[in-house]
């Protein structure tokens, strides 16, 4: 191989570990946003039938629908402790003012209801940053 080869071959190589180097670092970026988290976990009253469990969790997608200031919600627990609680929810507010709409709006008292007369408990904390 001669000399002007192996600087572009090193140079080629150097731009590939260093293009890779910093891709692996992107990964590795994370964010502290400012919104606020409602996470609910649920332990069912026992005999509750499947679908309305199902439906008290699709509620919470409705209810979302109409209170503004809702980011995202999520549905589908992968894990839930501690032993004994079933399910759980997840409600993204953009900012305090959002998680007062919720707490007064008439789409969660309503879901509110239908959702306390199938529950035996839940524990509901929020996170922010």
């Amino acid at each position: 191989m001669t000399k002007p080869r192996i600087v572009i071959a090193a140079l080629l190589a150097a731009g590939l570990f260093i293009g890779g180097y910093v891709a692996a670092q992107a990964k590795n970026q994370f964010g502290t946003p400012s919104t606020i988290l409602h996470i609910s976990l649920i332990q069912w009253k026992e005999g509750t039938p499947d679908a309305e469990k199902q439906k008290a969790l699709e509620g919470v997608k409705r209810m979302a629908a109409e209170i503004q200031g809702i980011k995202n919600v999520w549905i589908k627990a992968i894990r839930v402790q501690p032993r004994g609680y079933h399910d759980a929810f997840v409600i993204e507010f953009a900012d305090m003012a959002a998680h007062d709409r919720y707490v007064e709006h008439s789409a969660r008292k309503a879901w509110r209801e239908h959702f306390l007369s199938i529950r035996e408990e839940s524990i509901s904390p929020q996170v922010s940053n």
